[in-house]
C-alpha cells in the first residue's frame, strides 16, 4: 500500500497547493488528493487555498509536481449528487473534473450524495436521478479510462444498503467506492464490517480518526466530517481503522491510504504520518513509494 495525503488538512493553514506539494516532498509522501475549482474562487486566486481549478492548465501543473516527486491519487470533484441541482451543477462538474484528470494522469474523480436526505425528494426520487446522473458519468470515465469512486460521506452513501444500490448503477469496472473510515464511523456504522462488504469495490481509501468528544456528541446523527480534528491513533476510531488497513492487505489493495485531518500546518498530519507508518509496519503491511 502507499500513503497519500488530502490537502483539506491545510486548509486552516492557507496554504496554496504547490505548499502542500513542498511539504509531501519534504515528509517523503509521495501521493497527493485535491479538490478541484470549476471556476473563479477569489481565496484561491490570492493562494489561500490548498486545492486547484480547472482552468489550470494540467500538463504544466504535472510538470511541476513531477519536480516535487509527488503525483495525484485522486481528484475530489464530490459536488453532491443526490439534490435537486445534482444533474444541473454535479454532473458538469464532475465531468469537467474528468476530462480535466485524465489529461494530467490522474487515475481517480470522487463523487459523492449530500450529507442530509434530499430535500424535495423521496428517496426513490433521488436514487432514480443519481442513477441517470452516473450514468452519464461513467460513459465519459470509460471513454477517458478514469475511475469514479463513490465517496462514503452522505445520507445514502453511509448506508450499506443505499450504497450496494448506487454501485450496481453500472456495471462498469470504472464505478468504484472511496472508504472512509471517519464517516461510516460518525454515522453509526461499524467501519469494519462496512469495508467487509465492499472491499472487492475499493479503489481508494480514506483514513480518518474520530476524537472522543466528537462521537459523543454527534455520533450516529451526522453522516461525514469534513475535517477530523483528531491525529491518526488519537481517537476512538484508531483500533477500526487497525483492522481495516488488516482486510485491505489480506485481500490484496494496493491502492493509496489518503489521510484525512486537520494538518495545523504540518505538526497533526506529521504525528498522523508517523503513526500510519508505525502500524503498517506492527502488521507486516509492506509500504510501497
Amino acid at each position: 500500500m502507499r500513503i497519500g495525503f488530502h490537502t483539506d488538512a491545510f486548509n486552516s493553514a492557507y496554504f496554496n497547493f504547490e505548499a502542500c506539494c513542498q511539504w509531501a516532498q519534504r515528509n517523503n509522501v509521495p501521493f497527493i488528493e485535491c479538490g478541484v475549482i470549476d471556476g473563479v474562487s477569489w481565496i484561491h486566486g490570492l493562494g489561500y487555498q490548498p486545492h486547484v481549478a480547472l482552468y489550470e492548465d494540467p500538463v504544466l501543473l504535472r510538470n511541476k509536481m513531477d519536480n516535487y516527486g509527488v503525483a495525484f491519487s485522486q481528484i475530489d470533484a464530490a459536488y453532491p449528487l443526490s439534490g435537486l441541482d445534482g444533474s444541473s451543477r454535479g454532473v458538469p462538474y464532475v465531468l469537467n473534473a474528468i476530462r480535466w484528470a485524465h489529461l494530467i494522469g490522474c487515475p481517480r474523480v470522487a463523487t459523492t450524495d449530500g450529507l442530509h436526505q434530499p430535500e424535495g425528494l423521496s428517496d426513490e426520487d433521488a436514487m432514480d436521478m443519481m442513477k441517470r446522473c452516473y450514468e452519464q458519468i461513467i460513459e465519459v470515465a470509460e471513454a477517458h479510462q478514469i475511475i469514479v469512486t463513490i465517496e462514503v460521506h452522505g445520507y445514502f452513501t453511509t448506508n450499506p444498503d443505499m450504497l450496494e444500490r448506487m454501485l450496481a448503477f453500472s456495471d462498469s469496472a470504472y464505478l468504484r467506492v472511496n472508504m472512509d473510515t471517519g464517516n461510516t464511523f460518525i454515522a453509526g456504522q461499524d467501519p469494519v464490517a462496512f469495508l467487509k462488504r465492499f472491499v472487492d469495490k475499493v479503489s481508494h481509501v480514506h483514513i480518518k480518526d474520530v476524537s472522543e468528544s466528537l462521537a459523543a456528541a454527534v455520533r450516529g446523527d451526522q453522516t461525514g466530517i469534513a475535517v477530523s480534528h483528531c491525529a491518526l491513533g488519537d481517537g476512538v476510531n484508531a483500533d477500526n481503522i487497525r483492522q481495516c488497513l488488516t482486510i485491505l492487505h489480506e485481500h490484496g489493495y494496493d491502492g493509496i491510504l489518503s489521510m484525512e485531518c486537520e494538518g495545523e500546518g504540518g505538526p497533526m498530519i506529521e504525528q498522523s504520518l508517523a503513526w500510519l507508518r508505525g502500524i503498517m509496519n506492527e502488521l507486516g503491511i509492506p509500504l510501497q513509494g
